[in-house]
């Protein structure tokens, strides 16, 4: 982007970041928010708790600066903050909650890290780096090689290499790295598991706005239901195939292997106890970064699974049909706030009329009724001599969901998506129509399953007498 006059006063005016290293009370909002959310790796905090920490952190400074200082309340502030004309924290409601949570936008987070590198750097390493721009460097040329006899060239000169380093380990002659090194290429490390959580939240912001535009279109549109999917379905493909998309879906598939997540375990935990890195004092949360990394591709898989189910609502003809007259009302709300959303109305532009007591005189209680006892009479039970078989009094079993539940996630390891039939075909029902019933119940937890009604599968099975038995039902999609 070519940083000219006109560019940077719109970012002066219009960027959130800016808008925030320029605010009067900048020192306060970023210490406040790089304490809560960017060192402990905090995605997301709910409003209570955030109040609470950001109440705390006023009364410290009134008690060191006055009272006088930030005379506003915790709870004042974060809605100023989340604001449309700030835009330095997203005030949302997850679901199943009626509490709205807090968290960073992608241009604060920018700011923050910004911020970070203006203080002095005790240390400043440049060999690991320099490394690392020659080894990517290596790796775009051979990657991009095409001549047989080149690549084949600079494999056997690795191999020679690797075969020479062997026979001088053999010898007791170890390459080892110093402590400075050690130091910095940790110090490194460190910089870039930070950036790659700043990273994700970004990805994240992306889809999330695609899911506005989505809903956006959907209020406003009036004509026919296949151009508005063909346009969605474009846009998203658009982000889905573009260079950040796939390198996010290669990401995510690379640390979803429970190999790598193990890999990356146990190479950290022998890192962190190197003494080098000991004496550098590095955060404890370090040791479970790639579990942060996780979490942090998790909210960004969830928003892209938003967007999925409100094309499933719109594509829900029936429900269409039936409500209408309700959606058109919403329609009309939607499209009226999304016109006042950049100027909203002053005032009061909504109101409630008082919500009137119950009351309940003591003499308008009903009387105690006293349960009528039925009469028992005792007669004797008389043996009979019929000869009937118990053992299905001792043939119960018990289905175990956990391993269904493994067996599930070891497939999704190597694929995006399984079909119900797929898995069964892999591990065949053992329980008959109890174990099938689990696996339904897997599929209708949120999030977990896709299940389309157009289509149809048959599962068969062998019952415990022998018998072939089948079962047919909707397709069912099991996804990450």
């Amino acid at each position: 982007m070519l940083l000219d006059l006109d560019t940077l006063e719109a970012l002066r005016r219009q960027h959130p970041a800016w808008r925030l290293l320029q605010a009067d009370s900048a020192a306060l909002v970023a210490s406040f928010l790089h304490r809560v959310f960017v060192l402990p790796n905090q995605r997301v905090i709910s409003q209570s708790d955030l109040a609470e920490a950001l109440e705390d952190t006023l009364y410290t400074v009134r008690e060191q600066r006055g009272g006088s200082v930030y005379p506003k309340s915790a709870l004042e502030y974060l809605n100023d903050w989340a604001a449309n004309d700030k835009g330095w924290l997203r005030k949302f409601y997850p679901p199943l909650t009626d509490e709205p949570h807090f968290d960073l936008t992608p241009a604060t987070e920018r700011a923050l890290a910004w911020l970070e590198t203006l203080t002095q750097r005790s240390f400043v390493g440049t060999e690991s780096r320099l490394l690392t721009l020659f080894d990517l460097l290596r790796q775009m040329s051979e990657g991009s090689e095409t001549d047989v006899g080149l690549r084949v060239l600079e494999l056997q000169r690795r191999r020679d290499a690797i075969d020479a380093e062997i026979e001088r380990a053999r010898g007791g002659d170890l390459m080892l790295l110093g402590d400075t090194a050690l130091k910095e290429r940790f110090a490194q490390f460190t910089a870039m598991a930070r950036e790659l959580l700043a990273d994700f939240r970004e990805v994240e912001h992306n889809f999330r706005g695609l899911d506005r535009r989505v809903r956006e279109r959907i209020a406003l549109w009036d004509g026919r239901k296949g151009a508005l999917l063909q346009d969605i379905l474009g846009e998203r493909d658009l982000i889905a195939e573009s260079d950040q998309g796939r390198s996010f879906r290669a990401f995510w598939d690379f640390l979803m292997s429970r190999a790598r997540q193990d890999e990356l375990t146990e190479l950290l935990e022998r890192v962190l106890q190197l003494a080098p890195v000991v004496d550098m004092a590095p955060d404890p949360r370090l040791r479970r970064v790639h579990y942060d990394w996780l979490e942090a591709g998790e909210h960004a898989q969830r928003t892209v699974a938003l967007l999925s189910q409100q094309l499933r609502r719109f594509l829900d003809d029936q429900a269409y049909l039936e409500n209408r007259r309700i959606m058109d009302i919403l329609r009309g709300i939607e499209a009226g706030a999304l016109a006042v959303r950049a100027q909203p109305p002053a005032g009061d532009c909504m109101g409630i009329d008082e919500i009137a007591p119950a009351i309940e005189l003591p003499m308008e209680r009903p009387l105690h009724a006293p349960t009528p006892k039925s009469a028992l009479q005792s007669t004797r039970i008389a043996a009979g001599d019929e000869d009937l078989d118990a053992g299905a009094l001792y043939s119960q079993f018990i289905v175990d969901k956990a391993a269904l539940a493994q067996h599930l996630h070891r497939t999704l390891q190597h694929r995006s998506q399984v079909t119900l039939t797929e898995l069964l075909d892999a591990r065949p029902l053992q329980q008959g129509l109890a174990e099938l019933v689990s696996y339904l119940s897997l599929a209708a937890e949120p999030g977990r399953a896709v299940i389309d009604d157009t289509l149809e599968d048959q599962v068969a099975w062998t019952a415990r007498s022998g018998q072939r038995k089948s079962a047919r039902l909707p397709r069912v999609i099991f996804s990450r």
